[in-house]
Formats: C-alpha cells, structure tokens, sequence
C-alpha cells in the first residue's frame, strides 16, 4: 500500500493522543478510540487502583472477549442456517 492511500488522523483515549495511520477513514478509526476510551472508563470505575498500563491489558482482554463471542455466535447461526 502505497503512503499516499494512508490516513492519519488523531485520536485520544483515556487522556492521551495517538496518531493512528492506516487506510481506514477518520470516521472509522475515532469510533474504534472511543470504544476504547468507554471500556477503559467502565473498567476504571470497577478497578479504581489499576495502573494505566493494567488498565490497558484488561481492556484489550475484555474486547477480545466480547470479539470471540459474537464470532461464536455468528458461526453457531451460519450452522443453524446449514440445516
């Protein structure tokens, strides 16, 4: 991929900036951070004495969580439909 078809656009999550380059829009790539910056928020209220960078990893784990399970649950309806 040529740099010309990147994008770059600046986003925040949880107080810090971050200049993410890839070749999703500016549109896409603020609703990923900000879903980033609500699930460390929810789980800072939960866990007031984590460290950022605890913090962070709880995050990614949560995600990925909630990311296996809908993929599980699109695979178990794609086997139902295969009836």
């Amino acid at each position: 991929m040529a740099d010309d078809q990147r994008q770059r656009t600046t986003v925040t999550i949880y107080g810090q900036h971050y200049r993410i380059v890839g070749k999703d829009g500016p549109e896409h790539v603020e609703k990923v951070a900000s879903m980033v910056d609500d699930k460390m928020r929810e789980l800072k209220v939960s866990n007031p004495y984590l460290d950022v960078s605890k913090l962070a990893v709880l995050t990614a784990v949560n995600m990925c969580h909630e990311l296996v399970h809908l993929q599980e649950q699109s695979e178990d309806g794609k086997k139902e439909e295969d009836k």
